[in-house]
């Protein structure tokens, strides 16, 4: 993965706030000190151009301009994408992207204004026929075991760095398909640790057919489009989905499983995809 540090300002990710802890027990508060994940905003602006304000963990945001802007549909490729810069601004910072001129042509034509929620995935959005919607359609032939999807799991936690400091931000992890984690991104939005993590891979070549996605949140629709336009085969989301987001995994051809447990995954669609036999055991010399 590319680093996360080129070209942005420098911002810390966690802040440690006075607090006072009272026991339902004990009338006597005792006080204590806790770190909280930084919440801030993040004005996206291509060519000098806003285009949206997100609310996001101010880390990894070069990743995230490449990531937003494939899976709002601005770019098609990180080709067209020539850089990105992190300045500060009024109350927050500035993610400045340099698109491509033809590429900033065609977007200025459609400039949608959007004002970023944490949890919003459409703000913004004037008509139900304007909700991005991804074009691409996933490689058939992979196949993901279940072990491997169980070891993805099992070491997601561990490379939680961020929450586990918080316990307050969402991570999306790339799995190589023996299971391996290659890549994670953490963020306050769910939405902006995928997007953080699609960046960091598109600006890393990264064959979307080569893995699958872990994401440690529900799986929305977005979340599901966001997958498709990089062309993930299969997307693994520790808590459930809901109904509109198996419909467009359904209709995107991506494998969707979902409510991960240690013991148990609950497949939605494209079932042919993962591999239900345990890995052979490895040969003795």
């Amino acid at each position: 993965m590319p680093p996360s540090s080129g070209g942005e300002a420098a911002a810390r990710t966690a802040v440690r706030v006075p607090t006072r802890v009272v026991a339902y027990d004990d009338p006597q508060a005792r006080a204590d000190t806790r770190p909280l994940a930084v919440e801030m905003p993040v004005n996206v602006i291509y060519g000098s151009v806003p285009y949206a304000v997100m609310m996001t963990t101010p880390a990894d945001l070069v990743d995230f301009a490449y990531g937003f802007s494939l899976t709002e549909s601005i770019v098609q490729g990180a080709e067209e994408i020539r850089g990105a810069v992190v300045e500060p601004g009024e109350g927050g910072l500035r993610l400045v992207v340099d698109l491509a001129p033809g590429r900033l042509r065609e977007h200025l034509a459609r400039k949608r204004a959007m004002s970023g929620r944490t949890g919003c995935g459409v703000c913004g959005i004037d008509d139900l026929a304007d909700i991005p919607r991804a074009e691409t359609r996933p490689d058939a032939g992979v196949r993901v075991s279940v072990a491997a999807v169980e070891r993805a799991l099992s070491a997601l936690s561990d490379l939680q760095t961020l929450n586990r400091e918080t316990r307050a931000v969402h991570a999306a992890a790339w799995a190589g398909l023996d299971g391996a984690i290659l890549a994670v991104r953490e963020d306050v939005g769910r939405h902006n640790a995928l997007d953080k993590l699609i960046g960091a891979l598109l600006r890393a070549g990264t064959d979307p057919a080569a893995g699958f996605l872990v994401i440690t949140s529900r799986c929305s629709f977005e979340m599901a489009e966001k997958a498709a336009s990089f062309g993930a085969s299969v997307l693994v989301a520790i808590s459930a989905p809901t109904s509109l987001a198996v419909e467009r995994a359904r209709a995107h051809g991506l494998t969707l499983a979902a409510i991960a447990r240690s013991d148990t995954v609950t497949v939605f669609t494209g079932a042919e995809r993962l591999v239900l036999a345990p890995d052979p055991p490895e040969e003795t010399p």
